[in-house]
């Protein structure tokens, strides 16, 4: 399978490093001495692959990068620390403040970017299934990509299966949302990777999707509405079609979704 993200359009090209005409590179993205992320950067423009925020790039990672990344992270961000003017050196509660963010940031509320699917079984459909299933409300955990900021919510899903569909375990789907959610974010974006996922593992007749959450960038930041929600919905093949199956889906949600 796949990591969930198409080639795309080639990204970042004005700061990458860049091959010459005679087809040398700027930077040996083979040298120790190159910084992991050039290193990185180098190897994915080759590909021609596409290193937006929300994107996988675990299949073009090398043994040991994450952990690269990691401490260049921690250096960047003591770099941050410094222009803030935070005294690190004699404030005992920012030492570490560095480090601990670069391990949040890779290894917790981005590990996403950076570690294959989650392993998913997937069971024939023996008993020719074809009823309207619904799993939720899974917990989503994200962050923005304007400001990264948390994302705070719930999503449901409904999946309308048939006598070829594969069948998940239902943890499987928290973790699934979960790896599409360890990334930066935005809402909208998030639902079509996970249809996307979805669809292609299960291959059922139907898929909806419904996420409801907080946005902290407008409720800690901006205009500070600690009341506001985003809710949308995705809905694919007999969702759309059939308007009686999603009526069900949604009047099953209407109680829980307040």
């Amino acid at each position: 399978m796949n990591d969930g993200n198409g080639p795309g359009p080639r990204a970042e090209t004005n700061s990458a490093p860049q091959a010459g005409e005679d087809g040398a590179d700027v930077l040996d993205p083979s040298a120790s001495a190159t910084p992991v992320a050039d290193r990185i950067r180098i190897r994915l423009l080759r590909a021609g692959r596409r290193f937006h925020a929300n994107d996988n790039i675990s299949s073009l990672l090398e043994e040991g990068e994450v952990d690269e990344i990691q401490a260049e992270v921690e250096a960047r961000m003591q770099d941050v620390l410094r222009a803030l003017v935070i005294d690190t050196d004699s404030d005992h509660n920012t030492r570490d403040t560095a480090r601990r963010v670069a391990k949040m940031f890779v290894k917790e509320v981005f590990r996403g970017r950076y570690l294959p699917a989650p392993p998913v079984t997937e069971f024939p459909n023996v008993s020719r299934l074809n009823e309207l299933m619904i799993v939720g409300p899974v917990t989503v955990r994200s962050a923005c990509s304007h400001h990264f900021c948390p994302i705070i919510g719930q999503v449901w899903i409904g999946v309308l299966p048939n006598e070829h569909s594969a069948l998940i375990g239902l943890s499987k789907y928290a973790r699934l949302v979960e790896w599409i959610m360890t990334r930066p974010q935005i809402q909208e974006e998030a639902m079509a990777q996970l249809a996307k996922l979805l669809q292609e593992k299960m291959q059922p007749d139907g898929l909806a999707i419904v996420m409801k959450a907080d946005h902290y960038c407008m409720q800690w930041r901006g205009v500070k509405d600690m009341d506001s929600k985003m809710t949308n919905s995705i809905m694919r093949g007999a969702f759309l079609k059939n308007t009686h199956l999603r009526r069900e889906f949604l009047s099953l949600l209407s109680g829980e979704s307040r």
